[in-house]
Parts: structure tokens; sequence; C-alpha cells
């Protein structure tokens, strides 16, 4: 075995994750969409590679850009928590191919009600293994909360999305296309928080800015589920909003009209260029090792840490999941 090169952590990342261009990068890089078809058992070498250089050691020969590239691997397929590998589905990686086919859908089959309950069931059981897969690892969930969390958030999207469908039946054809964003928006306001409420009862672990756990904060949950839920909707809405307008113009066209069934693919194309920026985008904005003030904790947390360390610790960190 060699060792790593001089003064080289695998850890450490490559960007500053203090600022939203540096956070870009690092999910530019980890969000990457071609990362889904790496084969299993090169993930499982990358995982490897990183592991035996945390511990100071790598393969002879090894170059800096074959670990940056393993650690890539590592943090796109691998849980930062667990270090489990995680199912390609709720991979963010697969956020682009997934999330294209599933947007353009619903975008696409919008004006009856079947369709509507047919696509709205699709995309929240493709958000609920999302949001599951990527929850923080440290707060299990049993089958039965996971199952009431799937059943509220999909009983919430097709409520909006029924009711907003037939509500919109007399209003602007446009109003009509943005019903599926209105749908989504809600529906991720119910599953995050429902799929991840083991954080919000119990808390979830906060370190110091050397990693040494401090306890629990329910408080902390809240914020990084918050986030979270922002950044959702955000990853969803210009495509969701965007798109519809960009339709309603080009479907004007005669030549659009005479191509009516390449709409669907069409819709789906689209999407995928707006999910290839604003997955990463909306992932950057906030850090993935949120703070939160020690003012802000719950009292009991609070003193706890005052009676340990004094004023030695003005913030806690904690990760806020994807």
């Amino acid at each position: 075995m060699a060792t790593a090169p001089l003064g080289f952590n695998i850890d450490a990342p490559r960007w500053d994750q203090s600022t939203f261009v540096g956070r870009l990068k690092h999910f530019l890089n980890i969000t990457d969409p071609r990362t889904v078809l790496v084969p299993e058992k090169e993930l499982d070498r990358a995982k490897a590679l990183v592991e035996a250089c945390r511990a100071g050691l790598v393969p002879p020969g090894s170059s800096q850009e074959q670990l940056l590239y393993a650690k890539k691997l590592y943090d796109s397929a691998f849980h930062p928590d667990s270090g489990e590998k995680m199912n390609l589905i709720g991979r963010m990686s697969f956020q682009v191919p997934g999330g294209m086919a599933l947007t353009g859908c619903m975008l696409q089959f919008y004006r009856t009600v079947p369709a509507v309950v047919f696509w709205q069931w699709v995309n929240q059981s493709f958000n609920a293994i999302v949001n599951y897969t990527n929850r923080n690892a440290a707060s299990p969930i049993s089958l039965r909360q996971i199952g009431v969390a799937y059943i509220t958030a999909t009983g919430t999207a097709l409520a909006t999305a029924v009711g907003l469908n037939l509500y919109t039946k007399r209003a602007p054809p446009l109003l009509a296309r943005w019903v599926p964003f209105a749908a989504v928006a809600a529906a991720n306001c119910v599953n995050i928080p429902m799929m991840r409420q083991q954080e919000i009862i119990n808390g979830i672990t906060v370190t110091d800015g050397d990693n040494n756990e401090l306890g629990c904060s329910r408080r902390a949950a809240v914020k990084g589920i918050a986030q979270v839920v922002v950044s959702r909707i955000a990853m969803a809405a210009p495509g969701m909003i965007i798109l519809p307008i960009i339709m309603e113009r080009l479907e004007r066209f005669p030549f659009m009209q005479r191509i009516r069934v390449l709409h669907g693919p069409l819709q789906v194309l689209l999407c995928g260029g707006f999910l290839l920026f604003m997955v990463p985008a909306a992932c950057a904005l906030f850090p993935q090792r949120c703070s939160l003030a020690l003012a802000d904790l719950e009292l009991e947390l609070h003193d706890s840490i005052v009676a340990k360390h004094g004023d030695k610790v003005p913030y806690v960190y904690f990760n806020k999941g994807l």
C-alpha cells in the first residue's frame, strides 16, 4: 500500500461549502446523472478506495484524480451518515432521469381526472422512495410510519390536483397546466415531514465544530426538514412553471398541432434540461452541514451544553439530509 498524496484529505470539500457557488459545484459533481450507469462493482471499489484513503493508505500508483473520482462515486451512491449503498431510485443522481420522465408526464397528461390521479400517484411513490433514502439515517422509521407518510402525501397530492383540476375547467388553459406544480408543492410539504417524523419527535444528533456529539435536538430537525422542503419545491418550480408557458405558446403553431404525439416526449426532454441545473442548484440552496445557534436550541439541551462547554460552542451542526 502507498500513502495518500501529501496533505490530501479525501473528505475535505473540493469547493467552499459556505458559498452557494461552492455548494453548486459540489452538487453538480455528485448529482451527475451519468453515475447511475456505473456498475455496482465499480461503486464498491470506489467505497473501498475511499475507506482506504481515510485510513491513510491507497493502492500504489493511485492518482489524486482517481481518488477524487472514487469520492464522487461514493458521494453519489452511499448515504453520508450510514455509509450504506442507497437504492438507485432514491439517489439524487437519479433525480434527472426519474424526475424528467415523471414531470413531463404530469405536465402532458393533466386534462382528465384519471390521468391526473395516475401520474400524481406514481410521482408520490417516487418521492416517498427519495425522501426515505435521503433521510437522516440516525433516526429509524417504522414500516407503519412509512405507510402513513406515503398515504398522507399521496392523498394530499391527489386532493390538490383533482380539486384544482375541476376548479380550473372554466379558467384560462394556462392555469390548468400549473395544477401539477401546486399538487407537487403541497405534497412535498406533507411527504417530507411525515417521512422524517422520527427526527422531529426524537431530535437529530448535533455536534460542535469538531464533530463531537452534543446531544439530540428537535429544533435542529425542524430547521433541516424545512430547508429540504424548500429545496424540493425549488427543484421542481422552474420546469413546472415555465414549461407550461412555453408549451402553451408552442401549441398555437400549426406544425405543433400536427405532431401532438410528440408533445409528451418533448416535455420530458425539456424537463430534463431544467432538472440538469435545478437538481444541484436546489440542493445547494442551503449548506448540507446545517448550523443552529446555541440560543435557539431546546432549553434543556442548551443548558447541558453550556454546563459542559461554557461559551465555547456558539453554534451546533447537523446533517440536514436531502
